[in-house]
């Protein structure tokens, strides 16, 4: 079932930490791949392994499920379409206090991957909390159209003209940044006009400081 309680948005930071993927097959895969992706350590046990997920992994064992093993990971997602082992993993990490994905299993879920669109920094999400993917996966598809590498090449320009304004010892809370990103900068750097970009910036923000 799917889950119409209020969903609290986060980030989960898990580079060099220990997650766990129960199953071993294309779902896992997709689930190893993301968590890799964002530096987790991950261990997949499931009775079968495909390759493709075993090259991933940086540990894998061929076997069932154990009870309990949940509490040794920071995050774990069952991946295996067995409603009798994603309630066991969901219910090992309910009692150890570690968060539980269960992959097209929301009722058996204490945390819910969104549909993602990441370009370099920028990370944005999108979740019906299960109640349609279809449409959760079509708005990632406009978002993804939408939102292009530019924008992190506009996350650098702000990163680094910021720390400018502060090495001079200036607030930057009480700088117009919103009026300075309606100013095209953004068109600026679809052209590889980076400098003009730069200097754009640090016009705007000039003027919204005095």
């Amino acid at each position: 079932m799917p889950v119409d309680e209020p969903l609290y948005p986060v980030n989960l930071v898990l580079a060099g930490r220990p997650c766990l993927v129960v199953g071993g097959g294309r779902v896992a895969l997709t689930k190893v791949r993301g968590l890799v992706d964002a530096g987790a350590v991950v261990t997949v046990v499931a009775p079968e392994i495909d390759p493709a997920v075993a090259d991933l992994a940086a540990a894998t064992e061929v076997r069932p499920y154990r009870p309990g093993e949940a509490a040794g990971y920071r995050f774990v997602i069952a991946a295996t379409g067995d409603i009798a082992v994603n309630q066991q993993v969901f219910d090992d990490g309910e009692a150890a206090g570690v968060w539980v994905n269960s992959a097209d299993d929301p009722a058996r879920c204490s945390a819910v991957l969104p549909a993602r669109v990441r370009q370099g920094r920028l990370l944005l999400t999108v979740s019906t909390g299960g109640h349609s993917p279809a449409v959760a996966a079509w708005v990632r598809r406009g978002l993804a159209d939408a939102y292009g590498p530019e924008y992190d090449r506009l996350i650098d320009v702000l990163s680094e003209v910021r720390r400018e304004v502060r090495s001079q010892g200036i607030g930057t809370e009480q700088l117009d940044w919103q009026e300075a990103l309606d100013s095209g900068i953004l068109d600026l750097l679809r052209a590889d006009r980076l400098d003009e970009a730069k200097e754009r910036l640090r016009a705007c923000l000039s003027s919204s400081s005095d």
